[in-house]
């Protein structure tokens, strides 16, 4: 087996300050947190964190400011093994940064802030990289990026993955004509689409010409439908708790790097949700993200098959 293209994701950088708390309060008042960490954050760049851990090769084209919130959140991609060279500083912007608490069950309240002037022309981007690539990603927060990248992966017959979330607004018309896997957050799925049911929902985006469409559901797994009419639920991992932030940026990313492989949906989905399980498993959107080997293990100890043999021989 030959070495697999990069995969490019496209939007969102941040940096994160965790708060871990026993329990949200009834009403506004002082809390003592258990414990703190700061760490990079933004739903792109977790998802190319993700890729990056599990050894495979990506770039992130995105933006930050010129400013020390920019520089730690740069620091921690290149830590990380992400490709940073298409990540521009834009003098007199901010970086995008959140305060997550976090209370024992896992669950978590984000806070984050956007410079909104951030400038949004994407004319500087190597869309040509693209036609080299195996995916491409968006988070959906860098609009301008996202169509003309989306644009062009359509010429050159490269897969693209939208990642629908209420963080990243309405797509275009283009943006989802030119979507090979839509996967969405529930409240994702409910601001682009109508009718009653998640299966109803998903088929509209399916009648769109996107060829996998699906949703992530927390503890309730995975749902998606192909354009041949497929149904396919993959039920989540059952593992201790303990943030679920950057769950679905861990899906989204385990997704992209299994598809860059050339696997089925099924396989995509079961390598996606076993990423965000693990990743659920630490403090913080990616200190949890596995590496090959620790992704390959829990597979085999939970349901007693782990990775294709394919993409073993490659990373023995």
């Amino acid at each position: 087996m030959g070495p697999t293209p990069k995969i490019i994701a496209i939007g969102h950088t941040a940096l994160d300050s965790i708060y871990r708390i026993a329990a949200f309060p009834q009403k506004p008042m002082k809390v003592r947190a258990l414990e703190h960490v700061e760490a990079g954050g933004g739903s792109a760049a977790n998802a190319a964190v993700a890729i990056a851990r599990l050894g495979g090769e990506v770039q992130l084209w995105s933006r930050i400011g010129s400013d020390e919130a920019g520089q730690r959140a740069l620091a921690a991609l290149t830590l990380a093994g992400v490709d940073t060279k298409h990540i521009r500083e834009h003098v007199g912007s901010r970086t995008s940064t959140s305060v997550i608490i976090v209370d024992n069950q896992g669950e978590a309240l984000v806070v984050c802030e956007r410079d909104h002037a951030m400038p949004g022309n994407p004319g500087w981007l190597p869309l040509n990289d693209i036609a080299s690539a195996g995916a491409v990603l968006s988070d959906m927060t860098w609009h301008e990026a996202t169509s003309e990248a989306f644009r062009y992966a359509a010429t050159v017959n490269v897969p693209t993955i939208l990642d629908i979330d209420v963080a990243g607004g309405l797509p275009s018309r283009e943006i989802l004509e030119n979507t090979s896997c839509a996967i969405a957050s529930a409240g994702g799925l409910e601001l682009i689409t109508h009718g009653d049911g998640q299966l109803d929902r998903l088929g509209q985006l399916i009648e769109r010409g996107i060829r996998h469409a699906g949703v992530t559901l927390g503890r309730d797994g995975y749902l998606c439908i192909s354009q041949n009419g497929a149904v396919l639920r993959q039920e989540a991992f059952k593992e201790k708790t303990v943030d679920t932030t950057g769950a679905g940026d861990a899906f989204h990313g385990g997704f992209a790097w299994a598809l860059n492989y050339g696997l089925e949906d099924a396989e995509c989905a079961r390598v996606g949700a076993a990423v965000a399980a693990l990743n659920c498993s630490r403090l913080g959107a990616r200190a949890g993200l596995p590496t090959f080997s620790e992704l390959d293990r829990f597979l085999k100890a939970r349901s007693g098959r782990g990775i294709t043999t394919g993409i073993l021989r490659k990373h023995s």
